[in-house]
């Protein structure tokens, strides 16, 4: 049995300092899903003006669906305390154009959002897809979008 004196009590924050932290907190989750929307209204935009191939576009939207999905399920096993799914398969999805569902579930299952070391490595996922984006649309990776729509 421990003794009470000697246990290291925990420090409560101010409830004004709390309250700032979550507000700040709300904001932050209120870009990124604003940016994720944003995000994909352009793609949406831009295929409908002819910019973009369609399969870019439902590329997006079906790993974004799917995404949302897989951290539905993912919080649901935490939960319960069930096998999870692996950081890397949802890094993987995030990579791959299932980034703006991701964002989503963070923010909507608040599963994934706090944790420092995934979030750091989700935004380089983010970051590395929308540089490969860039890539696609520049006139090389045109030409190889043409290749695969035209094997398909």
């Amino acid at each position: 049995m421990t003794n009470p004196k000697n246990t290291p009590k925990k420090i409560r924050k101010p409830a004004k300092l709390q309250q700032r932290e979550r507000s700040t907190q709300s904001n932050h989750g209120t870009l990124q899903l604003l940016f994720a929307m944003t995000f994909l209204a352009c793609v949406t935009i831009a295929m409908l003006a002819g910019e973009l191939p369609e399969l870019v576009f439902w590329s997006y939207w079906v790993a974004s669906a799917i995404t949302f999905i897989v951290y539905r399920r993912d919080k649901s096993a935490a939960i319960r305390y069930q096998s999870r799914t692996p950081e890397k398969t949802l890094h993987l999805l995030a990579l791959v154009g299932g980034w703006p569902g991701a964002i989503l579930a963070q923010r909507v299952f608040r599963h994934k959002s706090k944790k420092l070391s995934f979030q750091i490595t989700f935004w380089a996922t983010v970051m590395l897809n929308c540089l490969a984006l860039a890539w696609l649309l520049s006139s090389k990776g045109t030409t190889l979008i043409d290749l695969i729509v035209s094997a398909i």
